[in-house]
Formats: C-alpha cells, structure tokens, sequence
C-alpha cells in the first residue's frame, strides 16, 4: 500500500476545486498538458512521498535500476545489485516500485523489467544523476534539451519558454551586480557570466537554426523570436560587464608600497574567521589619571556652568495665534493677444456656420425655382474665408507680428495634446494658407504683410483634417510701416533694408 500523506488545510480531491471558475483549469494549456500526465504525476508522488531518507534509498535504487544494461533482472541479480541494502528495506522499496507500476515482474520467466512509464521518469529524474560540478547547470541542461530537440525536429513550446525565463532571470541578475558597483559583487558574478556566454555561444548555432526555421505553429515562432531577442541582450551586457569592472579597478587603492590593495585587504577580511580578535589587547591598557590643580578645576567648573545655564525664555509658553497677513501670489500669464486671437477664430466660426446654414436654405431654395429648366447653371458655392490680414493687424507692430508668430500653432498636431490657450489655440478649427505676394495695409504700424486667407477645417470620412496645398514661396513676411506711405502691391522679394521684418 502506497503511504497516504497527510491531509492539508482545504484539501480537495478535483484539481478544478481549487480555482473560483472551475473551467478556467481546462482551457489553460499548461493545465491541461499536466491532466494528461496523471500516471506520471502518480508515479513521482509515489516516489517522493515519505521522509527524506526512505525517498533517497528508492530514488537510489530506482536509478540504479534504470542504469543497468540488462533489459531484464531475476531477483538474484537485484540482491546482487543491492546486497548492502537491508533485506526488509529493500523488499519495500521494490514492493513499492511495483505498485506505481514502475517495475514489473513477470512471473513465468520471474524477472523484473522496467515498464514504458518508469522511462518517461528516468528521463525527467537523469539530471539528478550528475553532481552540481558547474554553476548554472539549470540553464545547460535547458539549452542541450533545446539544441536536442531542434536536431530533431522535437521543439515545444513550453522549452522554449523555460528557456526564455531563465536567460531573462539571468540578465536581471548581472544587471543588479553591475548597478551595485561593487567589486566584491562583480568579482562574484564574473564567473557565472562567462559561464553564462560560454553557454549560449555553443549553443548559438541552434538557436539561430530554430529562429530562422518555418514553424507551423505561430506560438513556436514567438518565442523563439523572444529566445533571439534575450540573447541578444545579454551577449551586449559583455561590454557593460567589463566597464563595471575597469570602474572597479581604477577606484582600488595601493597601500604603500608593500603592493598590497583595498581588494586584498577585503578579501582577507571576509576570509578572516573571527573579526572581533584583531582588536588583540588594544582594549587592556589600564586608565591614567591626569593630576590637574584646584584653581583649574574651578576655572573648569565656573565655564561649564555659565555656558550650560539654561535659557530663561526657554521654558516660555507658545506665542498666542495669529492670522495671517493678505497677500499676493504673481503668476506668469500669457499675452493678452493669445486669448483675443481664440476669441476672434471662435467668433468667425460662428460666422461660418451661420453662412454656410444661409447658403444652404438659398441653394434649396434655388433649387426649387429651377426645377424642371436644365439649362439653368448650378449654383456657385464659395467657401467662406478671412484674409490673413484681419487677424494679425491692430495695435503696435509688436502685438501684430506676436499674433503672426502664433499662426503656425494653429492646427499643429503636437501642439493640440497641450493644455491652456497654447492648445486651445491649436485645437481650433481652422486652416490657413498664404501666397507669394505683399499687399500693403492701412494700418498705421504696418506697411505690408502677405497675402493669405484663413478658412475653416475640413475634415475626410475618418475624421482627419484634410491639408490645403502648399505653395512654393518663401517666408511669411510682415514689414514695419515707414514714415510714408507703402505701396499697394507687389512681389516678395522684400522691403527696404531700413524697415522693420517679422518672419513666421
């Protein structure tokens, strides 16, 4: 009979009990790959239930078992095999190796063979078989698993993913010891990293084989690309490594010049077994008293006193409440000109809409006069538009050419994600667009400004701003006036080297 373990707290005997919706369990594939596997998951509880002792004597005897070269065993043989083992204890282990169906006797020959399933556990026990010689053999055994089983064309999934893990604890854990800067902690981890790389280079070639490979399965692809892309980092922290160790060395200090450093001097005090008996008899030095007159000890006293008096004010109650005095907090605040530009486009809107609601009911209604005259000619729809100039003139040439340094924002994609009237000045509606030409103003601080015309946004289908097109001319130009009068119209080559420009 298999020794049943003791019962824990909320045991059930469903793995699906243990879950809030006991259908989750089946659709997980890690889940349901285990439910698969109920003979082996048997067989292993079997094996490993007990104390230490008796799981070590049947995982000895049942690898013993597994090693020997003869298909099949008469018991003669296995007393031979296991002659120093007591009789009593060796007949429980094998009585329990044949219950869980791992060793089995037949009776007409009667001899012992290793049945299908006592393989498939010998095949997940084998690593326990070799001695911790190298650090990181988890990750060796991973990757020969891995290489194996891309010769063979027997990849899955869940390898790749074991291995996807450990290389990325890996570099979390060189990243840690490189962030620490210390010596002590690099020196540590300098081994397992060469370790680590030596590793993944000889295991490269199949790694590059099994990335570049055709998998049906996407899952395989995904995390083969991901086994590529952890490599990678870590085969780059080769360069971070050795920097954190230069570092190392150029803050190590030569004592003099016994040749002895700072790292000889660490490294002998962590090999040092017992610290406290350097102090040796530094402590054992008796006290000697120091003879001083009386007329110094007053002198002494007298200062003491006077300067540890207390403070008479010292013990003095809390001053009574009292408010606070008014004051004034000055905040950084934008150009008025921002907020009357916003208004100004939101007031055209405004317009906008009215007139393009009036330009409808006239076109309805154009309709309805023409009906049935098909030579009448269609309707004439002008788009509504403000020059350029309307929004930017007004005021000192200073305050115009402000707003003409603001035209740009409007419509700008990065400026729209701000908040204020920076972004409400983005977000508005609108467009505008200027021409090769200067037309002269009446304005009285401008002389001549570029001709241009504003017009409201218009949107495609998927609700994008569609852009106007672009002319080819230079710089928007705003000139200063002079002290007479500027002309009407002209092209762009610029004013007069003595007036004043504001570009956009």
């Amino acid at each position: 009979m298999i020794e049943a373990p003791l019962p824990e707290q909320n045991e059930s005997t469903s793995f699906e009990a243990y879950f809030r919706d006991p259908e989750f369990a089946p659709e997980q594939p890690l889940a349901w790959a285990l439910s698969q596997r109920q003979a082996l998951l048997e067989a292993l509880r079997g094996l490993f239930s007990g104390p230490q002792a008796l799981v070590q004597l049947r995982l000895w005897c049942f690898m013993e078992l597994a090693s020997q070269p003869q298909a099949r065993l008469s018991r003669d043989d296995v007393n031979r095999l296991f002659h120093a083992v007591l009789p009593e204890a060796l007949d429980n282990v094998l009585k329990r190796l044949r219950d869980l169906n791992l060793l089995v006797w037949d009776a007409t020959p009667q001899d012992y063979h290793l049945s299908p399933l006592a393989q498939q556990v010998h095949g997940l026990l084998a690593p326990l078989t070799t001695p911790p010689a190298a650090e990181y053999d988890d990750m060796a055994a991973l990757l020969a698993q891995v290489a194996g089983a891309q010769q063979l064309g027997l990849v899955s999934t869940n390898q790749l993913k074991h291995l996807h893990a450990q290389l990325a604890r890996l570099h979390d854990e060189f990243s840690d010891a490189i962030a620490s800067g210390s010596e002590s902690r690099l020196r540590l981890a300098q081994p397992r990293f060469d370790r680590a790389l030596d590793l993944v280079d000889r295991a490269g070639q199949a790694l590059t084989a099994l990335i570049r490979a055709e998998h049906e399965d996407p899952r395989l692809e995904r995390e083969a690309r991901a086994i590529g892309q952890e490599q990678a980092r870590l085969l780059s922290m080769a360069s971070q490594f050795t920097r954190a160790l230069q570092q190392a060395d150029r803050q190590r200090v030569t004592l003099g010049s016994t040749g002895l450093t700072t790292s000889d001097v660490r490294a002998w005090l962590q090999r040092h077994p017992a610290l406290y008996e350097l102090m040796g008899e530094a402590l054992s030095v008796p006290v000697r008293p120091v003879m001083v007159s009386q007329h110094d000890l007053v002198d002494v006293a007298e200062g003491e006193f006077e300067r540890d008096r207390p403070d008479a004010q010292r013990g003095a109650a809390l001053p009574p409440p009292a408010e606070a005095a008014m004051g004034t907090l000055d905040t950084l605040s934008l150009p008025p000109e921002l907020g009357n530009l916003i208004s100004l486009l939101d007031r055209w809107s405004e317009l906008a809409t009215e007139e393009a609601a009036a330009r409808t009911e006239a076109e309805a209604n154009q309709v309805d006069q023409t009906d049935g005259a098909p030579d009448s000619p269609p309707p004439v729809n002008k788009p509504f538009s403000k020059p350029l100039g309307d929004a930017i003139l007004g005021g000192r040439f200073a305050q115009a050419a402000y707003r003409l340094q603001l035209m740009p924002l409007v419509g700008d994609a990065q400026a729209q994600t701000l908040k204020g009237l920076t972004g409400d000045l983005a977000r508005a509606p609108w467009q505008w667009q200027f021409k090769p030409t200067h037309i002269g103003t009446t304005d009285e601080a401008v002389a001549l400004i570029s001709d241009g015309e504003i017009y409201p946004a218009q949107f495609d289908e998927h609700g994008q701003v569609i852009p106007l097109p672009l002319d080819e001319s230079g710089p928007i130009v705003l000139t200063a006036a002079p002290a007479q009068d500027a002309p009407t119209r002209r092209k762009a080559p610029g004013a007069s080297k003595k007036s004043n420009q504001a570009q956009a």
